[in-house]
């Protein structure tokens, strides 16, 4: 008996978090909720009391900035950047997001290095009493070697990922690579890119007024404005990055790579996958045959030359010549 009713407990939790993650995505979708409303949407039953009890649960255990609007008939964050942040995770799976901590390292002096510190203590203090994790055993015994961290400047992060979370479009001051001047922008961010431990926003640009990629480091000043923006239904994310070979110098135009590998490679090119898409087999002679499709030639050129002549490139013609390009310019700068 006492077993299924803390069941019944575990149960109304669930069913409580999920009623109030629902109400919070209605709210920030300007649908103005209340107890009518979402019963007709959702199907449910639930009186105003215990819609009552939702909204005071928002606004006392999360903080919500929930007001009622009388004109509208339901309820609106005064606030429009806030959300809720849950995490819902089981014990074993709690335990087991313990043992990352070590990754940690590759985010030194950058804003997710604290707030993972934090989120990783909060959610080893939630584990059961029976339960002990010793975080500085494991970091002694895992290690990661990881790319250069490029640092951002206070508040740039935050702000870029609440502008993006709810869709504001941003005012900020950018230099371009080529530029040591900061110019005045206008930027509608629509998704953050991690690559190789730098981040990038890649977004609506209203000074280029197209689509563009910046570079986090390089945004100074940045302030969330009031205006909104919508993603238009054509954009397609993997149209400007490929989450497998990165998120710069796209043209728009996809290729078809084609590399062979030495004899002496073939272990290492054929234990990993260099692409979701990629086609690889070994030749009689040894040698490994690898195919992908991208549109990060850009990219690509880095990656091939890293392994200086034990690869070579079957096509297409535009990545033979790029990569000739580049050993050309590195040698006479040598």
């Amino acid at each position: 008996m006492a077993q299924k009713k803390q069941k019944e407990v575990k149960n109304n939790s669930f069913h409580t978090l999920n009623y109030l993650m629902k109400i919070d995505q209605a709210i920030r979708n300007g649908e103005y909720p209340n107890a009518n409303k979402l019963n007709k949407v959702w199907g449910t039953e639930f009186s105003r009391s215990t819609f009552g009890r939702y909204i005071r649960t928002l606004q006392d255990d999360y903080g919500a900035p929930i007001e009622y609007d009388f004109q509208k008939n339901g309820y609106y964050y005064t606030d429009n950047t806030f959300y809720i942040k849950q995490v819902m995770l089981k014990e074993g799976e709690l335990l087991t997001l313990s043992t990352i901590l070590p990754l940690l390292e590759q985010y030194k002096n950058t804003p997710l290095e604290e707030s993972y510190r934090n989120l990783m203590n909060k959610l080893i203090e939630m584990l059961p009493e029976n339960i002990t994790v010793d975080s500085a055993l494991i970091n002694n015994e895992v290690h990661f070697i990881s790319d250069p961290i490029t640092t951002l400047e206070k508040g740039v992060f935050e702000n870029v990922l609440k502008a993006t979370k709810a869709h504001f479009t941003l005012q900020m001051e950018y230099k371009t690579a080529q530029n040591t001047d900061y110019e005045e922008r206008r930027f509608d961010p629509y998704h953050m890119i991690c690559q190789k431990g730098s981040w990038y926003v890649l977004g609506y640009s209203h000074h280029a007024q197209a689509i563009r990629l910046y570079a986090m480091p390089r945004i100074r000043n940045s302030k969330i404005t009031k205006d909104k923006f919508s993603i238009p239904k054509d954009f397609k994310l993997e149209q400007h990055i490929d989450v497998q070979m990165g998120a710069w110098g796209n043209s728009g135009e996809k290729f078809k790579v084609e590399i062979e590998f030495v004899k002496g490679l073939k272990t290492y090119v054929m234990e990993r996958t260099w692409h979701k898409g990629q086609t690889m087999k070994e030749n009689p002679d040894g040698s490994v045959y690898l195919s992908f499709e991208t549109n990060q030639l850009g990219q690509v050129v880095a990656w091939v030359m890293s392994f200086g002549g034990s690869a070579r490139i079957l096509g297409p013609k535009e990545l033979k010549n790029r990569v000739g390009d580049a050993a050309r310019e590195i040698l006479k700068n040598n």
